[in-house]
């Protein structure tokens, strides 16, 4: 659990050791923030790191012109929907490898065909409105690849979710995130960021719970 403080002072100071990151690394900052989103979205196994704050904190940086915001917001959208892809084939891959054991309980083709039919019923919606749920938006794609979502659509709503999200708070960073009082009170706009963004999952825990009772 050591490897928690480090983490939690990256992400409730984030704004200090991207300034850094950018005064360090110069262009190069593009591919470190390329590679920071690409992993988040990318991989099932890292979504704990910074998605909604960094690019909100990215694009405040833009704002002082340390980075091109035009440069960044392609950057970060590519990452987003190049990391959802890989995402997916590896759903794609493992999805028929796993699920073919008729007696289990989870991992049987009944439960497969359930979440292919979900998944071309309302995938692209939750495709998109994943985007701005943390551990939701590692995991969507994953669960869409694993499904056998159709590839087309589910390119069609990942480059949506992806241009929506990164656009979205990137531009609300650039405009909002060198304001007096924003800037004195950094901390707390991220730990309120990452609150108002749990805030649909933690809702919709309690939601299945009370129905569930």
């Amino acid at each position: 659990m050591e490897f928690l403080a480090p983490l939690l002072d990256i992400v409730l100071h984030l704004d200090k050791h991207l300034e850094a990151l950018v005064a360090a690394y110069g262009i190069w900052i593009y591919a470190i923030l390329f590679a920071v989103i690409f992993s988040e979205t990318g991989f099932v196994v890292t979504p704990f790191l910074p998605g909604d704050s960094l690019l909100f904190i990215a694009g405040a940086l833009a704002a002082l012109g340390n980075m091109d915001i035009s440069l960044l917001i392609l950057t970060l959208t590519a990452a987003a929907v190049i990391g959802n892809t890989v995402n997916y084939s590896i759903g794609r891959y493992f999805g028929p490898r796993v699920f073919h054991w008729e007696n289990s309980r989870l991992f049987n083709k009944a439960a497969l065909m359930k979440t292919h039919l979900f998944y071309e019923k309302h995938g692209g919606k939750t495709l998109v409105i994943s985007r701005f749920l943390p551990l939701f938006r590692t995991f969507a794609p994953f669960v869409a690849g694993i499904g056998s979502m159709s590839y087309a659509r589910f390119t069609l709503f990942n480059v949506v979710g992806a241009v929506a999200w990164v656009v979205s708070l990137t531009l609300a960073g650039y405009w909002f995130g060198n304001m007096p009082w924003i800037k004195q009170n950094l901390t707390l706009v991220i730990v309120g960021i990452i609150v108002l963004s749990l805030l649909p999952v933690v809702i919709g825990a309690l939601k299945a719970r009370s129905t569930a009772s």
